[in-house]
């Protein structure tokens, strides 16, 4: 990995942002700008649960095979840097398979970093003997390490100035085998590909590999490893150092123990767990000497590890291999090379590098959190949707530019669910509006074409009728042709009144305006509408000012067709009401029947020229087209709301005619 490099991309095309990473990620390095989450490098501590969480694999570790590739390729002897969690890993081989599968990749050593995990064991434990007054926080793990570094600058001084066992076990092998030698680590975490290149350590470790890449690589030479040739490590042998990736194994290798009593030593692993810890620590809540943390669940918990094994499993893996192990060689030995390392230089300098951000004013936070809906503390409801624990949490995240609005879901809800409802009222008036159009070109067309047919066809009709009467009259009493020219004649009426029907139609007629009193147009309308007995008419006035800008014959026309359907729509007798309402813009005339109702199939067709549902001979199909004709000329609108199915209420027809009271343009 080069040292511009980033750590961990996001792959766009796979990322769908579900927030998982934000919400997994204790530094809160991951920026969501224009719909993608992207990694932060300057915030990132390489704790890799952004690429554990992440379902889709958007989270791209940059690789450091290449770089192994050539090392292996050129003229200086390789080392194969193994971390003490490889039993974790490689829970269907044998440690032999292993080795001897490295060493098939061209690997002149293979050691356990194991033991540098003693020797900086060793070191913990002279440095808590030395200093007893210090308050020490482990540095065995590089992401916790970038995190006191980036997020809590101030506990710097408090880093155990002890190198990693990575770190211990290069210099350790350069010692022995020649400063020529190039180390290659090889483990489960990906923030040993930073702490590789970070100022002060760079050189030590030349690369460094998780297992992820490891099987890749093996994959790619085409080496299975179960069928490569047993090899044993190369020296030096560690000891207790192989527990360093469980839990507390520092601890246990270093001879210390978490004492509830004196509460000197404190271990924690996990990201809230060590985040929490710190804190403490900060505040001085924690008072120990030695606070040892770990990012992940211990190391056999990496984000560079392809096992699916439960914690426990892999725990027991690192444990059955260390009580292997641990015998083999000779006590003597393994303190001999100890001693042989004793003045090894394992010191480590850390700065720190504060990327904290700035916060909000009061105002500021107040204008963020009212932009999310956020007004009151009830609607804080800190759900973490959005990747934050609290809805502070996330408007911080946002003034800093890390987040954005549209990240807290509930809001997002609530919008989403204006904007339906605005699409929805706007499909409906589109809808009505499209249906207008329908009936307006119908209506043009129809005028046409009825203009056309009814000059054509009433002077012949005329001639018939004439004839028809002159022949009636003629014809003696008690004639076999009377009844038939009777029947001539009545027939030829009818066609008269439909082709008076149509031109009346058909005709252009203009709009007079004058100043109409509402109601008195109303009862002159309903007085040319014969109720049978059993309709009940009532009239029903609620308007503050009567008086609008209409035609006023053209409008009890209007009134006049939708009285006569709605009584001829109640055979069995109900209740017509008129009703009068409006504003200062409008008035609206409503025609409410307690008939048999209009079919839903049929009211679209209801205002089209010559539809009728009546009996032959009983109407022209005209009436309510020559009503919408008229109040569409009145830049008014018709609406019809009616059920004729019983089950689903009580039926009838509602009429609603909305006129304008001026001429728009014109002062109402």
């Amino acid at each position: 990995m080069d040292i511009g490099q980033q750590l961990v991309a996001t792959i766009p095309e796979r990322c769908r942002l579900c927030y998982t990473c934000v919400r997994d990620c204790p530094a809160k390095a991951i920026r969501i700008t224009g719909g993608q989450a992207e990694v932060v490098a300057e915030r990132c501590i390489g704790c890799g649960n952004c690429v554990k969480v992440c379902r889709r694999n958007a989270k791209q570790v940059a690789g450091s095979i290449d770089d192994v590739r050539r090392l292996l390729a050129g003229p200086r002897p390789v080392a194969a840097a193994v971390a003490p969690s490889f039993p974790a890993e490689f829970l269907e081989l044998t440690h032999g398979r292993v080795v001897g599968a490295l060493r098939a990749l061209g690997f002149d050593l293979v050691c356990e970093v194991a033991f540098g995990a003693d020797l900086v064991a060793r070191r913990y434990a002279e440095l808590i003997s030395r200093h007893p007054g210090r308050r020490y926080i482990a540095t065995t793990c590089p992401a916790i390490v970038s995190y006191v570094e980036k997020f809590e600058p101030e506990l710097v001084p408090n880093l155990a100035p002890v190198v990693s066992p990575m770190v211990a076990t290069a210099r350790a092998l350069r010692r022995r085998h020649g400063d020529d030698l190039a180390v290659v680590f090889i483990g489960p975490c990906i923030a040993k590909k930073v702490e590789a290149v970070r100022e002060g350590i760079a050189g030590d470790v030349e690369a460094a590999l998780t297992f992820t890449e490891l099987r890749r690589y093996l994959a790619e030479a085409g080496i299975e490893p179960s069928q490569c040739e047993p090899s044993d490590f190369d020296g030096p042998a560690p000891g207790l150092g192989a527990l360093f990736p469980i839990s507390r194994g520092l601890l246990q290798a270093a001879g210390l123990t978490e004492d509830l009593l004196s509460n000197e030593v404190v271990a924690g692993t996990g990201p809230d767990t060590f985040m929490e810890a710190i804190d403490e620590f900060r505040d001085g809540v924690l008072d120990v000497q030695l606070l040892e943390l770990l990012s992940c669940k211990g190391c056999i918990m990496g984000a560079g590890m392809t096992t699916t094994a439960p914690l426990f499993r892999r725990r027991t893996a690192v444990s059955s291999y260390v009580r292997e192990r641990l015998w083999v060689p000779s006590g003597e030995r393994r303190r001999a090379e100890l001693e042989e390392f004793a003045h090894l230089d394992l010191m480590a300098v850390y700065a720190p590098h504060d990327t904290r951000m700035s916060q909000p004013s009061p105002r500021e936070l107040v204008a963020i959190m009212e932009r999310l809906g956020k007004f009151a503390p009830e609607d804080e409801l800190d759900c973490g949707a959005c990747g934050y624990r609290t809805c502070r949490e996330h408007a911080v995240a946002i003034h800093t530019g890390m987040a954005e609005n549209e990240m807290c879901l509930p809001h997002t809800i609530e919008r989403l669910k204006e904007s339906l409802d605005e699409i929805n009222v706007s499909h409906r008036e589109l809808a009505s509006t499209q249906q207008a159009l329908i009936n307006a070109e119908k209506l043009a067309s129809m005028g046409q074409l009825s203009a056309g047919i009814a000059h054509e066809v009433n002077n012949p009709l005329g001639v018939v009728l004439l004839y028809a009467n002159m022949l009636l009259d003629e014809a003696p009493p008690g004639s076999p042709l009377r009844e038939d020219l009777q029947m001539i004649v009545e027939q030829a009426d009818r066609c008269k009144k439909v082709v008076g029907g149509l031109l009346n139609f058909a005709r252009k007629s203009k709009v007079v305006r004058r100043r109409i009193h509402v109601p008195e147009l109303v009862d002159r309308a309903l007085k040319a509408v014969i109720a049978p007995p059993g309709v009940e008419v009532s009239v029903e006035l609620r308007l503050d000012d009567p008086y609008a800008e209409l035609d006023g014959d053209q409008i009890i026309q209007v009134l006049t067709n939708l009285a006569v359907n709605a009584v001829e729509a109640m055979p069995n007798g109900g209740r017509l009401r008129v009703v009068t309402e409006g504003d200062a813009e409008r008035i609206t005339l409503r025609v409410v029947d307690t008939g048999t109702g209009i079919p839903r199939d049929i009211v679209k067709k209801i205002f089209e020229p010559l539809f009728t549902t009546k009996q032959i001979g009983k109407g022209t199909g005209l009436g309510l087209a020559v009503s919408y004709g008229i109040v569409k000329m009145h830049q008014g609108q018709v609406q019809v709301f009616s059920n004729a199915d019983p089950r689903e209420g009580p039926t009838g027809t509602t009429f609603v005619v909305t006129l304008p009271r001026a001429a728009k343009g014109e002062p109402a």
